[in-house]
């Protein structure tokens, strides 16, 4: 089994994500969104860890959601730097341009430190 940690001289390096599933309505959209936020997260210190397209939901504690999209998202150990990127005005900007019209729904299926 290969476990890789991230290391910053010689303590690890901790971050706050989020484990997210969207229902995706336009993918060419959602991509657009993807390329256009990526700066801007990047600028907050976040990143995408994972990132898979979904076929089935076997189960699920939120009913009408079909969920196609499951991605994780990393953030510097406090969630300040989340809150500020997901309020940022630049960000939202690209969000109702982009995100808006390509998703249907939204769920934070977990957030924790990492």
């Amino acid at each position: 089994m290969n476990i890789q940690k991230r290391f910053t001289l010689g303590e690890t390096t901790m971050s706050y994500e989020l484990l997210v599933g969207l229902n995706v309505i336009d993918d060419r959209r959602y991509q657009e969104y993807r390329t256009a936020m990526k700066p801007i997260l990047s600028q907050f210190g976040g990143r995408f860890g994972y990132d898979f397209k979904v076929s089935e939901v076997l189960q699920s504690e939120v009913e009408n959601n079909d969920i196609n999209r499951v991605f994780t998202i990393n953030f510097p150990p406090n969630q300040t730097d989340m809150e500020v990127f997901f309020s940022d005005t630049e960000y939202l900007n690209v969000k109702a341009r982009y995100f808006e019209s390509s998703v249907k729904s939204t769920t934070i299926i977990s957030s924790y430190e990492k």
